[in-house]
Parts: C-alpha cells; structure tokens; sequence
C-alpha cells in the first residue's frame, strides 16, 4: 500500500492528512463508534455534529477526505459537511441519483471502493471540490428504513486497495448518521413530501388486484421501524443476553400466532407461516447477529445492520422467491426491535378505529395477522405481487387487497377515510361525499348480490331455452377449494399446479405431491379436477429453479418446453398425479403446446408412468383424461391432428389473446388495444368450437374472458359448453346464463363475425340489455 509523502504540498482549501498504517480495523470500529455516540450526544445543531462526524472519521480511519451527502427533494443528493474537500463546496456541490460514484451508490443502495477513482466510467469531476489530488475512494450509503437518505464517502491521495474490514467499518458508521440524518434536523420531512399542498385534496391511486372485494375504513400507517438510540455496546455480555431473551420471546409470540383460529387449519397459508417460523430460528442469520454484538454493537444495533447487509445483498437478485424472503427478513428484524425495546406494535396497543385499512410498503405474512382480524377491512402496498405471502394470507382472511401502488405511505395520511376496490384495482383516498356514496350503494349492492348468487347456488346453469352450462372454477391452492363448493360450481376446470411450488423453498418430492393433489380430489368430494402440469417460467419462476434471463420470457423457455426438456420433473409430477388419483377419474392437461409433436412427447410421459405403475402392481385412476391448452396460435393449424389425440381442450385465452395480436398483456400502453370481443378472437375461438364438434371433443374456456359475464354470455353463443373462472365471478355468470335465450344470441351473432369492426363490445352490451340478459 503506497504512503502519501508527508511533505507534498497542499492546495489552498484542501487539507491533506497523510496516510498512515491502518490500524487494526475492528479496534478502529468500536473506537470510531464510542466516540461518535458522544459526538450525537453533545450539544450543537445537526450541521454542526456532522461536522465534527466527518471530521472524526477522517481522523480514525486516516483519510484524507471523508464527506457526507444528504438527498434532498427531487432525488438530489447535496454535499452537507466534508474533511478534505472544499468548504465553500459545502451546500453548493449537488448530484443527481445515478450521477457520478456518489450517485451510483445512492442509485443501487450498495458500496464502493476503488483504488483508482478516476478511471471509473461513471466518475464526475466536480471543480469546485478542490477534489484533483484524490485517487482512491470508498463510498457506503446511508440508509434508514430500506431506503437510501445519503452517501458516506472517503478518499486517499494514493492508490490504495481498501480492507473489506474497512468498508465494513463505514457501514457501521454509516448507520449511526443516518439517525442523524432522519431525525429532520438537517432537511426537514415537509421537503421531502412531494405532496405537500394537494395532499389533503380527494386522490386516486391505482395499482394491481392482489384479491378482489370492496372495503371502507380509516387509514392505519403500518411503519414499524423503531428508532436506534445507542449503537455502541457498553457490556457485550449484557447485549447477547438481551438478543438471546428476545429470539425466545419472539418464536413464542410466533407460535401464538400459528395456534391463532385464522391459521390453525390447513393449507398454504399455514405452511408460509410454519417457513416463516423455521427462517426465525435460523442459525446463519443467529449466529451473523451475534457476531455483530461480538465487534462491538448494541443488540438492536446488531439486528439493523444485519439487516442492512442481507438487505443490500438480496435486492440485487430478481428471483421473486429471495425478494419474498427479504419481506420475511424485514418483518423478523421489526418483530425483533420490538422485543429488544419492550414495545408493543401498533397492532397490539388497541387504539386502531374500528374499520382498519392497513397501508404499507410491504409486509410479512406474519405481521397482517397481528391486527385485529375482527377490524381489519383491506390492505394496500406500495409492493406486492399476488403471489406474494401476505396476499395469500390476506385471501384466506377474506380480505380486498391492491398492491403496487406507487408512493402510497407519502401520499396518505393516517386516519384518512378510504375505499378499497379490489375488483378494479384503485384506491380513494379522502373520497368526496358522492363518492363514499356511490361505494356504499356498491357495497350494500354487492351484499344483496351474494345472497342472491348463495340462495341460486344450487340452482344448474341452465338458459332460458334449456342448454346447460358447466361453470367451473379455476384453482391453484388448498385455500382456494371451500370456493368449489360455496359458489356451486360444477367442478375445477383449472387447478395450477405450479402455485404450490411456488411458495415452498424447495421442490417437491413425489410424496409431496402426491399428498397435496390427493387432498384436492378428497375437498372436490366427486367433482371433476383438470390438472394442468407445471406451467412455470416467463413471470413464475420456481426459487430453487435457476434459469436464463430471457428477452421475451412469455414466449421462452416455459410450460411443457421446460417439462420436455427437464423430463424428470414432468415424469415426477405425473407419477404423484397418478397416485393421487388411484381409483377415481384423473384429468390432466398440458400447457403451452406448439405442435402435436410436443403433445405426444408429453403423452409418451405419461404412458411410461402408467407402465411403471402396473409393473409395480399399484392401484390406478380408473380412467384417464388427457388434454391440452390451446394458447399457441400455431396449434390452430394442426387442430384434425390434435384432436384425434386428445379427450378435450381448453382454451387459455389470457396466452391466445397475447400471442395472437403479439401484444404483452402486462404492457399497460396495449391493456386496452386490442378487445377479446373482436372479430379476430371471436372467428378463433368458432373454429375451435367447429373442430371440436365435429370430433365430439370437449372444449372449455379457462382464461379471463369466462369469469366476464359479458364475454362469456358470448362464448355461449358461439357454441362454448363449459367455463372456468375465479370463484366470485360463479354467481354473475350462472346469473346471466339463466336469463340468456342462447339460439337467439346464436343467430345475431353469426352475421357479425365477419365484420371489419374493430370491437363488438358495445353493440353486445346493447343487445344484452335490450333482452334483459343480467350480464
């Protein structure tokens, strides 16, 4: 490691501190931090300690420059105290989140260090700094309640390679002044609020449906951070005792929750919880924070940096799988502040209003069923995903939820009135009085609908002139399968066999499986199951599955391509279907199918299966089905070789609409360009219904369009028999279907297929009205 001389000139405003051996790095931290806790303890305004802070660190950790930057509205960090550089840079030097090395820190949450400073593509020379002699840097964010708050930075007039000790080091003190930083000393919360004088105004926000429903209450701010009051450790032995006591106190709050009645029964909302329960008593994790209180730290402060790291590290990784673990990792971390402080959380303190619409950046699953379950009414995120954990328990809590709502916690305050309208997926914040009225009549509309659709339910989906329709529901948990049966369903025409994967941390084995799928028959009690084998890859990525980045991954390497390719997971998963179903009717489908070549690859699966069990003498399914999705365009072509083959086929028309107007469907430019009720997808789906009568094959549709009253109102017209959809829709469906005359709408619709029009939507929603249709 080069030494700076000690005679080298200095440049008017620059103070140059020579390099001197590093001293041992972990001595260095626990006096850096000893010191500094007296630095925030003293007297002074803000500005005044920062300087003192930079100054301190400059001194310890023998730089020559250590400066500090703070953001500022508008995603602009301000240099706000500095050792080395300029000091009438001081509030003048500002850049912009992604600009310069400061700004890549600030920009990817992570740490720098570089031995030549100035070679680095992204280096911005700011003249004003006076920064010329420095060559070496090491950068480390500032960051507080999982975002970025500023930058840390020191630098070297020599080329020096930096210790990971050393980075560490910066870390830890970059926590201290992000407390300094937060406290609203320095840049004050109303600048940071980009809402400031339209706040209080009526808004809508809109994000994605996680789980439909409609919802009323008072705004409660789920924040739990705790603030860090100490950081350094006085007694280390007392530290680890006060973190061992707290581990203890949490797995028993955990198990309490785990007996709770919500949870207490079976399915997928219990297992996330009993994973959550085993990444609580995680030794790697357990053993990172002891460590932390071993160098020196306070318990709580071994807890937040831990966190820091893990955190920093994992939002790096685009696996939804790892970024569910870091909502785990964020709720523990708060679970365990709380315990550390002695704190009830705001679920648990019994001042929340009686109508409870929880408001959050993200959330544990554990942590929503600390609310009061007989108060809470809705949920709203700033993330989430309808895979996420906390929406799956939100589902078996019968609960609206929308997610993906941009900057929701900054443009709500708490106790706000709110609506929640999880089937359209908005949110009103401080609704005028017209519109808290409206949802109300929406509400009280929606309740007298459901006693409707409950007292029908088991009256058969049978129109005016007497064709029966088989309305089925569309399945991928244990959770989703009371659904069958209180809505009257006919059966599952879709059960996804990939969500289940999706949620475990590693994959299944064959018992697994098998036990899972026999369940599912056991609740259908006798209704007909249509299994679709694992339709993962493009947006449903298994966590212990690694695969290529792709370009267009809806189109890639997915469904039955990743199945034939990887045969021993398809042969698994028939095998355990196989099993399941012994002594019953099994039906199995596969998706994504291209060509017949790929079907009868996956049937030749299927048959090496069913030979391996009559070889082994195991009882098998008293009859098979076997099916396809038609959701690729070119099997359109190839329909009198398919259907020979097949029992039945479904039409995915989510997939089929996508591939066949080559539009994303997760594109919101193109969400409304193209229209399911158009010419092009109406003359598609009549030539699958022409085929298929004609070869006395079943066809049904599963995708979105059957669970739309209107859209399906014209499936039926055109000849569709047998529908699948998400449970609510059941009731809105059998209710039109009731009151439709099907021969009438066959013979008005067969004059329009072979129109020019762009969209049949409102010509069809006058006829429906016009007939008294109930769409």
């Amino acid at each position: 490691m080069d030494e700076a001389s000690g005679d080298e000139p200095q440049r008017e405003g620059v103070v140059t501190v020579a390099l001197k051996p590093a001293r041992e790095p972990g001595t260095t931290a626990r006096r850096l931090l000893s010191r500094l806790r007296d630095v925030m303890a003293g007297s002074g305004s803000a500005q005044i300690r920062l300087e003192k802070i930079v100054t301190l660190i400059a001194a310890e950790m023998n730089a020559d420059v250590c400066s500090c930057y703070v953001m500022r509205a508008g995603d602009i960090l301000e240099l706000f105290a500095t050792f080395g550089l300029n000091p009438s840079a001081v509030h003048q030097t500002r850049l912009r989140v992604g600009e310069g090395l400061v700004g890549d820190i600030a920009a990817h949450a992570r740490s720098i260090a570089l031995a030549n400073a100035r070679t680095h593509p992204n280096f911005a020379y700011r003249p004003e700094t006076g920064e010329d002699p420095f060559q070496s840097l090491m950068g480390v964010p500032i960051q507080r309640g999982g975002r970025v708050r500023g930058v840390l930075v020191i630098q070297h007039t020599a080329k020096r390679e930096y210790l990971e000790e050393e980075v560490e080091t910066l870390q830890t003190v970059a926590m201290v002044v992000a407390e300094l930083v937060a406290a609203g000393e320095l840049v004050s919360a109303g600048e940071i609020a980009t809402t400031a004088d339209i706040g209080m105004l009526p808004t809508r926000l809109s994000g994605i449906s996680l789980n439909r429903g409609l919802a009323t209450g008072l705004a409660v701010l789920h924040r739990p951070q705790l603030t860090i009051r100490q950081m350094v450790a006085d007694d280390p032995d007392r530290e680890m005792q006060r973190l061992n006591d707290a581990v203890i106190a949490m797995h028993s709050a955990i198990d309490d929750l785990l007996r709770a009645s919500e949870v207490a029964g079976g399915g997928e909302h219990r297992d996330i919880l009993e994973t959550y329960r085993m990444f609580a008593a995680d030794r790697g994790w357990l053993a990172r924070l002891r460590e932390a209180i071993n160098n020196g730290l306070t318990a709580e402060a071994a807890v937040q940096r831990v966190q820091n790291e893990t955190r920093t590290r994992m939002t790096q990784i685009a696996d939804p799988y790892i970024r569910e673990r870091l909502l785990d990792l964020d709720d523990l971390t708060n679970r365990l502040l709380q315990h550390l402080a002695g704190k009830r959380s705001e679920a648990e303190t019994g001042t929340l209003p009686d109508d409870v619409i929880l408001v959050a950046r993200s959330m544990g699953p554990a942590e929503l069923l600390d609310y009061d379950r007989r108060r809470l009414r809705g949920l709203i995120l700033e993330e989430g995903s309808p895979a996420s954990h906390v929406a799956i328990v939100a589902r078996a809590l019968d609960i609206p939820v929308v997610g993906q709502v941009q900057d929701v916690l900054s443009r709500i305050e708490s106790l706000d009135p709110l609506i929640v309208d999880g089937d359209n997926s908005q949110i009103f914040v401080r609704p005028a009085e017209d519109v808290q009225d409206a949802y109300a009549l929406s509400i009280l509309a929606r309740s007298q609908r459901q006693r409707v659709v409950a007292a029908m339910r088991d009256q058969p989906a049978v129109s005016r002139d007497g064709i029966e329709i088989a309305i089925n529901v569309n399945c991928g948990l244990l959770m989703d399968l009371p659904h069958l049966h209180d809505s009257g369903a006919a059966g599952i025409g879709l059960y996804r066999t990939e969500i289940p994967f999706m949620v475990r941390s590693t994959y299944p084995d064959v018992e697994t499986q098998t036990t899972l799928y026999r369940k599912v028959l056991e609740q259908a009690d006798g209704k007909p199951v249509v299994f679709r084998t694992l339709d993962v890859g493009g947006d449903k990525m298994l966590p212990y599955f690694t695969a290529q980045q792709e370009e267009n991954p809806a189109m890639g390497w997915r469904a039955i391509r990743i199945g034939l390719d990887r045969p021993a997971m398809l042969r698994q998963q028939l095998r355990a279907l196989l099993r399941a179903a012994a002594g019953q009717e099994l039906r199995v489908m596969f998706p994504m199918v291209a060509d017949v070549s790929e079907f009868d690859a996956a049937h030749a699966i299927m048959m090496l299966e069913l030979d391996r069990l009559e070889r082994r003498g195991e009882s098998q399914p008293t009859r098979i089905r076997i099916g396809v999705m038609v959701e690729v365009p070119s099997l359109l072509w190839q329909l009198p070789q398919l259907v020979q083959r097949v029992h039945f086929l479904s039409i995915g028309s989510n997939d089929l609409m996508q591939f066949l107007f080559a539009a994303d469907r997760g594109n919101p430019r193109l969400a409304d360009r193209y229209d399911p009720l158009s010419p092009t997808m109406l003359s598609v789906m009549s030539h699958l219904v022409e085929h298929c009568e004609t070869a006395g094959v079943p066809l049904s549709v599963c995708g979105e369009m059957a669970g739309r009253p209107l859209e399906a109102m014209v499936l039926v017209g055109i000849g569709l028999r047998s529908l699948s959809m998400s449970p609510p829709a059941v009731g809105p469906v059998k209710i039109m279907v009731r009151s439709l005359d099907v021969d009438r709408l066959r013979r008005y619709l067969r004059g329009m297929i072979d129109s020019p029009s762009h969209s049949f939507r409102e010509n069809l929603r006058a006829y429906a009205k016009d007939h008294a249709i109930m769409i």
